[in-house]
This record gives C-alpha cells, structure tokens and sequence, in this order.
C-alpha cells in the first residue's frame, strides 16, 4: 500500500471516530500510534512518548495556564461589571451606544483570557440584559455579543495562537503581537457597522433615556477610574514584555498575579473565587495540553509518510495552482470545517498538512496564523454547529429564539469576510508590530 493510500485512511478513520462522538484528543492520538505501529514497528510507540518529552519541555507552555487562571480571576470575582458600567454611563447618550460599549468590553476581556467562552459568558450574562431592557434589537445585540466574544482567540494572550505555535513551531510573542492591530480592526468594523446600522435604523439600538444619562461629572469619572482596572492589568502584563524587560512566560505571571491583587483590592477574592478560578484553569489546561500531544504525534506520522510533499504535487504539480489560489482553497476549507468542528479541532487535524505547505509556499508562518485565526472566529459563528451559536442559545433568555441568533450573525460573518481579505492583501497589519519589537 502507497503512503499516499494510508495517509487517506488515517484522516477518514479520524473523521469517523469523531463522528462517533469520541473526544478529539483521543481519536487523534490513537489514529497516529496505530498508525505508527503497522509502519515502524514497535518503535512506533516512541511517537507518543517523544511527543510528550517535546511538550513537556516547551517552555512557552507555561504561559497557557497562567493566562487562563487570570481570565477566571477576573470572571469570577467579577471586575468586568464595573467596566460595562462605566461603557454604559459615557456610551450611553449615542445610538447603538450600548452596543459599542460591548464591543469594546469585549476587547478588553479577550485581552485579559485568551479564550471566547469567558467574553460570551460576561456579555450574555451582564450586557445582554441591559440591552433588551433599553429596546435594543434582539437580533442586533446577540449578533454583537457573538462577534466581540470571538475576538477572545485573536487579541492577545490567545490561547488559540498557542496551539497554533505549538503545532506549527511558531513564536508565541510574534503571533500574540501579531494579532493586535488584525484584532482591533476587527473591532473597528464591528464598531463601524453598528453605528451605519443605528444611523439608518435608530430604532435598532436607541440612545438612553435622559432620566438614565443624567449623571454628574463627579460620578462619570468615579465609574471612569473604577472601568480602569482591567486596562492597569494590561498595561501591567504587556509594557514589559513589548519592551524587552520581560520574557512571555514572566509577563504571563505578572498578569496573573496582578489580576489576584486587583481583586483583592476590590475586596472580591474570595476562597470560592480561587478555587473556582484554580478548578477551571486545571480542567481546560489538561484539556488543551492533551490536543497538542496528540497533535503532535499526528503531525509526527504524517511527515514520516510524506503526505505534505504529496498534496503540494497535488496542488502544484497536477492542478497547476499558484500560491494564493493554494492558500485562498485552505481558507474555504477552513470554513466548510467551521460549518461542523471548533477551532481545536481544526486546528490539530489540518495543521499537520497546512503548516508545512505554507512554509514550501513562502508565505510567512505568522501572517498564516492570524489569518487561520480569523477563519476560526468566523468559524464560531456559522450554522449548523457554531461554537458560539450554541453557547448563546444556552445563555440567552427565552424571547431570543434560535432562529434570531442565527439571522443575528449574518452581517457580522461578512464583516469578518472583510477583515479576513483585508488582512490576505496587506499583511503588514499583522507583522509591522511584531517585525518592530523583535528587530529592535
């Protein structure tokens, strides 16, 4: 049997495991060894076991559970309710101003966790029901919450570009700068549509009534300085390490450490706050921990067997294609995967092919990052199986129907479309930022 024919057979069995409903790591894991084995022998074991010597000494690694332990800090003690506050006080008097707010509570949640589950939680939970309180659209503001929930993946410290770093030997401090400007370019657009929406349909997203915007000068900067909190926990984590002073590992621990002092300041650390926040840190730790070791030993029997020399033949050789008609096919892929995977998943199971066909490519593997990321945040949010759709079906309230959080994504997957092209034509947006920090 050609490598060519076993390679096939290991993704169609992979696909089937998990259709079966099988857990991603372990349907992979077992594909690769079972794989190895028939083809090196007993010494097709050592695959597993390199791929967790390989893990276990990537230091990098460590950043992943001290950026999510200061996520949950912040989630669970609480500290973003002040900072919508302070959004809905000066946001508030616009149209749409509310849902602005949101966009750029957002973005500063992302840029505290790393995941899109914390953003989701905090907007359905504190933004959500203030919105449909003040008449704003259903259908407008579940869209919003969905759409700046994912920026969690782009705006650094994504553990998104972590996975990606790990799979595709990637510098996790250039990915992270990497996704600043793409990030909150994503957020202009959002930002941008809202107001064009509510400048043409004011209805959608009404300003607040004067009773609720007349609030003294004294108390707009108290709730001002009181928001501010979370942008001194940023500062704390990245000024440091944009500057050199600190490696990614040690600005990862100040922010974690920052985000404990922070709530204790705020007199709101409780014992339930850190066990809670420790429980969850853990639990998606081991999770993401367990994908790239599978990933990795996946990754590992593929190149043994030549497949990605293999699909370039296909692609240049048989097809004729050129470089951007090669990469434009994998970000369709992409989306057709996002119809029905979440973003780990596509991750570990196409890295091992996409990766190394970029780098034969030329295309920078960095730049190739943020525009996978960006596919996966769109990803989130298509039918039938978006992550994000059924997490906001879960914490929505009843009037919101599934119908309208599936209407509500429409204009905002094209936005994303926008940004995703935007970032394909010019990708200095991605690397002017980490081309100026590491070539100082």
């Amino acid at each position: 049997m050609s490598y060519e024919a076993i390679a096939i057979i290991m993704f169609a069995c992979m696909m089937m495991m998990m259709m079966t409903g099988q857990r991603i790591f372990a349907a992979i894991g077992f594909v690769a060894v079972a794989a190895a084995i028939p083809l090196w022998g007993t010494g097709g074991f050592n695959i597993a076991f390199s791929a967790s010597m390989k893990l276990m000494t990537w230091y990098p690694l460590l950043t992943l559970p001290l950026f999510i332990f200061m996520g949950y800090v912040l989630s669970e003690s609480r500290l973003a309710d002040d900072l919508y506050k302070m959004f809905h006080v000066w946001m508030g008097p616009l149209n749409g101003g509310l849902a602005i707010g949101t966009i750029l509570l957002m973005v500063l949640i992302s840029a505290m966790n790393g995941l899109s589950v914390a953003g989701m939680a905090i907007g359905a939970t504190i933004a959500l029901p203030e919105l449909l309180k003040r008449g704003y659209d259903k259908r407008m503001v579940t869209g919003v919450i969905q759409a700046g929930s994912s920026l969690g993946i782009l705006v650094p410290p994504s553990v998104v570009l972590v996975l990606y770093a790990m799979i595709a030997r990637a510098p996790v401090g250039q990915l992270w700068l990497a996704g600043v400007f793409p990030g909150l370019m994503m957020a202009a657009l959002f930002i941008l549509y809202i107001v064009v929406r509510c400048k043409i349909q004011p209805e959608l997203g009404p300003a607040l009534p004067l009773s609720e915007r007349n609030v003294s000068m004294s108390e707009k900067l108290r709730l001002l300085r009181g928001g501010m909190l979370p942008f001194v926990i940023f500062a704390a984590m990245m000024i440091p390490f944009v500057n050199g002073w600190t490696s990614l590992v040690e600005s990862s621990a100040i922010g974690a450490l920052t985000a404990v002092l922070a709530a204790v300041f705020k007199k709101r650390f409780s014992r339930e706050v850190f066990e809670n926040s420790t429980r969850k840190t853990l639990a998606i730790s081991c999770m993401f921990m367990w994908i790239i070791l599978a990933a990795l030993g996946f990754g590992a029997v593929f190149d043994g067997l030549g497949a990605v020399k293999a699909i370039e033949g296909f692609f240049v050789g048989e097809l004729g294609l050129g470089p951007w008609e090669i990469l434009i096919l994998m970000q369709l892929s992409y989306l057709l995967l996002g119809t029905f995977l979440d973003d780990t998943a596509m991750l570990v199971i196409v890295a091992p092919l996409y990766v190394p066909l970029v780098k034969a490519l030329g295309f920078d593997l960095v730049w190739y990052g943020i525009l996978y990321t960006i596919t996966c945040q769109i990803a989130y949010m298509t039918p039938p199986f978006g992550y994000n759709l059924f997490l906001m079906r879960a914490m929505a309230p009843d009037e919101v129907s599934l119908k309208d959080i599936y209407i509500s994504i429409i204009p905002f997957v094209f936005v994303m479309l926008i940004g995703l092209i935007i970032v394909m034509a010019f990708p200095q947006i991605a690397l002017w930022l980490p081309n100026y920090v590491y070539g100082k």
